[in-house]
């Protein structure tokens, strides 16, 4: 029997839909698009039937999204968060929380379909099954949504014939059956619910009264726009801010791998200080990171900052504060001032002013590049001799409340760099080396070898010297608690007298003489408890007993190019064409004194690319200021350089470019690297994975992308580089591009070909590509690892991604990588934990000085000379269930106040 209806004579929602579910057994549904779709069953009379309710429809995740269910699952996620959902349906808590119900009992099962797999589902349609046994299907212009039923012209179709059913149910299988079909995203459900007993902070002073956390970040973009924070980053968020509130503040060194996450770790610590307190926050970070530091805050914690361009203030919108001379340095808009390290080092007057103001958290980047001048041979033992950053830094820890640094690598040498950051923590706070009088301040050595293990035997007369001073928190440990307690020590007192000890009584004691004589300096000591340091490979090997899991989904690495067969052999134009680059380079080292950075360039860029190398002995026969035009970040490095030695070339060095040129224009366009790039995408399928490219130099980016664009027809490659030099090539024709535009084509795969310089190595997440070339090596070996954090990161879709290491045969960069993995135990493993100060091994290589770069090599520590408990930093945080948020108006209304 066939039956009509229409909204313009009756209310649907209760003449249709809601009498007939009201008898039934079970419930087939093909919907529309998921969000409206299943938000708006909660107006039907779902929980009267007795079995199952499945629902299929369908949402703007693409093909590629589905092919792993992480991979669907970070899709979906996205997609619902994109729709604003805890503002959309704000209004309507009843029935978010009935729809969570029916989805959490499984009484309700929702699988959605990407748009692209049968395009958008139109075809509103279902069948009905009856208690009885019998069935009717449906058909018609209708959708679950209120507008639908309540507000919209529409009809809807019923037969209950079982011809029609029969169509109906074999329509609803296939969509239901189909490879594309995946689940509703756990993520999905329970935001639901917690959207449902959503309530909204609305003033400062109020969430300052609890000051959870997870009211100020569960909202932001780092959770709704991209995939959250993994649980070792919400752990070193905890322990930062709960220290902070109290008295003495928080003083920490950051010293996760690369790749861990370490700025939103740093960024959101500071922002909870910013809310709770009312004093500025400092970033120093290096020049290379300033612009990048303020993009990622604000992209990804809503939190304004201002950066010192060395004249101006300049704000996240990018406008100008016009200054009224060094004192606008004190005056930043915004609670958040970014400022450059390079103007510390160089002594710049705004260090004396910087001085002059009280911080609530100070923030240093990179901090491994305050150091001693005086170290090597044996001069550990001598009074630190310090550059101008860590003069800086001793001087302007006494002025704020808490202080974070952060290094991949604490220790580039010698432990006594450890020591030292620790000492710049330990200013106007004795929570970190105790007081003045302390054994870990008077014999940092000693304390160094006792950590290290070295040095395991203390007289019993000095154990208690150890201990008492810094003496540790409550929160470390019961003992600690029930000592202090007993002691009547103050949160903020940190040093155990003679004289107080005389007071314990005698089970007291023995608790103190048993954690002396126990582990105390292996578990508790300073270092260990100042220093946070987490691997990826503890985090993806450790099991977290709360869940079962491992802490960090592993994302493993297949590596190519690391086998002396896998160096790319030279070609004899090219080989040729390396031999007068090296020439030239011996002549300037005759001739030139210092500047290693730039006698050894021309090698350094040929090594990347022939175009890299052609261009620049070009550039060398006109003008030697040309290459400083670029916007490479070694280029920092040449900023001190007299380049006047550099611009008389000889006759002879004229010729060795000239002769370089003619041999690099007469083969051009055969490169042998250009030749694997090709092979590697379509032979071994890498663009069917997605692909980043990564070059240290613009004109080997753009080249690369280009010719493949004039190879690959139709395909779409995007260049990601510093400036504005970003865009997109077709078919060989280029059109400028927003670095914000490029990423949001990567991430929904519409480029799976980005060309990028190191501007793209840090703060750009690429989990849809699955694998990585590096066209060339970067002298500063920890830009191989940050590279890889591109791809390898949480997210990311494939379960093992690939990456490729060129270089060429006999080269500085091939040298190098025989050297280091000669000495050290894996290039792999080591780089990225290999110090920055190993970049002069290129250097020295270059030049031919190969005894000098063994020795610089054979100073390195074989292993990290701290085996501590850094490890354990890690636990599960749940913030994601948060339903009480602060006001977003509220909260960037605080952050924009201007330092006072």
């Amino acid at each position: 029997m066939i039956n009509r209806y229409s909204s313009r004579k009756e209310k649907l929602n209760e003449s249709f839909l809601n009498s007939k579910l009201k008898e039934a057994k079970s419930y087939d549904r093909i919907a529309g698009y998921f969000r409206s779709s299943i938000l708006e069953l909660t107006g039907e009379a779902l929980e009267n039937i007795e079995g199952k309710v499945r629902v299929v429809c369908n949402s703007d995740l693409n093909i590629e999204d589905v092919k792993t269910a992480t991979a669907a699952h970070n899709a979906m996620r996205k997609d619902w968060c994109s729709s604003n959902p805890e503002e959309e349906y704000k209004n309507m808590p009843n029935k978010l929380k009935k729809l969570y119900n029916l989805l959490k009992s499984g009484k309700l099962e929702v699988r959605v379909i990407p748009n692209e797999a049968f395009g958008l589902i139109h075809g509103k349609a279902g069948v009905i099954t009856f208690k009885d046994g019998s069935k009717t299907s449906f058909m018609g212009s209708i959708n679950e949504s209120y507008s639908a039923f309540k507000i919209n012209y529409e009809l809807i179709w019923e037969d209950d014939s079982q011809e029609a059913i029969d169509w109906v149910q074999e329509e609803f299988n296939s969509l239901w059956n189909s490879r594309y079909a995946v689940p509703l995203s756990n993520f999905i459900i329970e935001d639901i619910n917690r959207i449902s007993k959503r309530e909204k902070i609305d003033s400062i002073e109020a969430w300052k009264k609890e000051a959870n956390p997870a009211e100020i970040v569960v909202e932001s973009s780092v959770y709704r726009k991209e995939l959250g924070l993994w649980d070792h980053q919400k752990y070193f968020v905890n322990l930062a801010f709960n220290e902070h509130k109290k008295s003495y503040g928080a003083r920490y060194i950051l010293a996760d791998m690369v790749g861990l996450g370490k700025t939103i770790q740093l960024a959101l610590s500071a922002q909870l200080m910013a809310l709770y307190g009312d004093k500025p926050i400092l970033v120093i970070a290096p020049k290379t990171l300033i612009w990048q530091w303020q993009e990622e805050i604000n992209n990804l914690l809503d939190m304004p900052s201002a950066v010192w361009d060395a004249k101006d203030w300049i704000d996240e919108n990018g406008i100008k504060h016009i200054s009224d001379g060094i004192n606008s340095i004190k005056k930043c808009p915004r609670r958040v001032g970014i400022v450059s390290q390079g103007l510390i080092t160089a002594n710049s007057p705004i260090t004396e002013k910087l001085l002059e103001v009280e911080y609530e958290c100070i923030i240093v980047d990179e901090c491994h590049r305050a150091r001693r001048k005086n170290l090597g041979q044996n001069k550990e033992h001598e009074k630190a001799n310090p550059n101008n950053l860590m003069k800086f830094l001793l001087q302007i820890s006494k002025k704020t409340k808490s202080m974070l640094l952060a290094t991949a690598t604490p220790v580039q040498l010698h432990p006594i760099e450890a020591y030292d950051l620790m000492n710049i923590l330990s200013q106007k706070n004795d929570s970190v080396l105790g007081s003045i009088f302390s054994k870990w301040r008077t014999e940092p050595n000693k304390g160094l070898d006792l950590v290290m293990g070295k040095e395991s035997s203390i007289k019993d007369t000095e154990i208690f010297e150890w201990v008492r001073d810094p003496f540790p928190s409550s929160s470390e440990n019961k003992d600690f608690e029930l000592i202090r307690r007993n002691l009547e020590l103050k949160d903020d007192d940190f040093i155990i007298t003679h004289k107080s000890k005389d007071k314990l009584r005698k089970s007291e004691l023995r608790r103190l003489e048993r954690l002396i004589e126990g582990d105390y300096i292996q578990n508790y000591n300073p270092y260990l408890r100042h220093i946070v340091r987490r691997t990826r490979d503890y985090l993806e090997n450790t099991i977290n007993p709360e869940t079962g899991e491992v802490y960090l989904k592993p994302v493993r690495v297949k590596l190519f190019g690391e086998d002396d067969r896998e160096a790319i052999i030279l070609p004899v134009y090219l080989k040729e064409a390396y031999k007068y680059a090296e020439q030239f380079c011996t002549l300037l080292q005759k001739r030139v004194k210092g500047g290693g950075f730039f006698k050894t360039l021309l090698l350094k860029r040929l090594g990347s690319t022939m175009i890299a190398g052609k261009n620049t002995a070009e550039k060398l026969l006109q003008d030697v200021n040309y290459i400083l035009d670029d916007d490479e970040d070694e280029l920092v490095d040449f900023n001190n350089e007299d380049l006047s030695e550099f611009k008389n070339l000889s006759t002879e060095e004229i010729t060795c470019l000239n002769n370089l040129i003619y041999m690099l224009e007469e083969n051009e366009g055969n490169d042998p690297k250009y030749n694997l790039i090709h092979k590697l995408l379509l032979e071994y399928k890498w663009l069917e994975r997605g692909c980043i490219i990564f070059s240290q130099y613009y004109d080997s980016a753009y080249w690369v992308a280009e010719s493949l664009s004039k190879d690959l027809k139709n395909i779409k490659i995007g260049i990601y580089a510093g400036g504005d030099k970003s865009g997109i090539i077709i078919n060989g024709r280029y059109e400028r591009c927003s670095k914000e535009n490029i990423k949001e084509m990567v991430k929904n795969k519409q480029i799976k070909i980005l060309v990028g310089t190191d501007a793209a190595s840090e703060g750009l997440n690429l989990q849809t590509l699955g694998s990585l070339i590096n066209l060339d090596l970067p002298w500063n070996p920890t830009r191989l690892e940050q590279r890889k954090g591109r791809i390898q990161r949480i997210g990311q879709v494939y379960d093992e991604v690939y990456i490729y290491n060129m270089r060429y045969k006999d080269s500085v960069e091939d040298k190098v990588h025989f050297m280091l993995s000669e000495r050290l135990e894996s290039i792999h493993s080591l780089f990225g934990q290999i110090p920055d100060i190993l970049q002069d091994v290129w250097i020295d290589v270059a030049l031919n000085e190969i005894e000098k770069a063994k020795e610089r090599i054979d100073a390195v520590p074989k292993k990290h000379p701290f085996n501590l408990r850094y490890q354990s930093c890690v636990s599960s945080v749940d913030w994601e269930s948060c339903s009480r948020v602060l006001d977003i108006t509220e909260k960037r209304k605080h952050l924009t106040n201007v330092w006072r």
